[in-house]
């Protein structure tokens, strides 16, 4: 039931890894959008800026790091659909960061948490999550659509789908 109409709605999300530390740091959004749950950093893109630019500039602004467009790779690109909130349908353009300077700082928006990699907290963070992520941390990249519906106040998947490419 996938629908083939892509979202017009563009979003970023970056994933950053300290490999040194086998950590992953995650942010719990404390307001708007996904709020209470822990997330990457990111959001939406603004008219005329470029996805990396959206994306490294949502990334420094919630976590008060520092990074380069360099630093960003490029690892999934995600459609969501939500059938009780169409509104909320976007695709999502996913980076992965292992290069930052500074340290990370809890923002209005944002409080950071650094996670071992074997102890990420799936059942705080979207239900999707739980699906690509483990892909992405052994290298994957994906394209990926998935559908949610409503249950009990929680978007839950109802349906997906995950594929494997080699480059974006």
């Amino acid at each position: 039931m996938i629908n083939n109409d892509k979202p017009k709605k563009q979003a970023t999300l970056c994933v950053f890894v300290d490999k040194e530390n086998e950590r992953i740091l995650l942010g719990m959004k404390k307001r708007g959008f996904g709020v209470g749950k822990y997330n990457g950093f990111g959001g939406k893109v603004n008219q005329g800026e470029k996805f990396e630019e959206a994306a490294l500039r949502e990334f420094m602004e919630e976590s008060c790091l520092q990074a380069n467009l360099t630093d960003l790779n490029k690892v999934g690109e995600f459609d969501f659909y939500f059938l009780h909130k169409p509104e909320f349908n976007q695709t999502v353009h996913v980076y992965w960061m292992d290069n930052i300077n500074g340290e990370p700082g809890e923002t209005e928006e944002m409080a950071f948490k650094w996670f071992s990699l074997d102890e990420i907290p799936y059942s705080q963070m979207w239900d999707d999550d739980k699906y690509w992520l483990p892909l992405i941390l052994k290298g994957k990249k994906l394209k990926a659509s998935f559908i949610f519906k409503n249950i009990n106040n929680e978007n839950i998947v109802a349906e997906k789908n995950i594929e494997e490419v080699n480059n974006f």
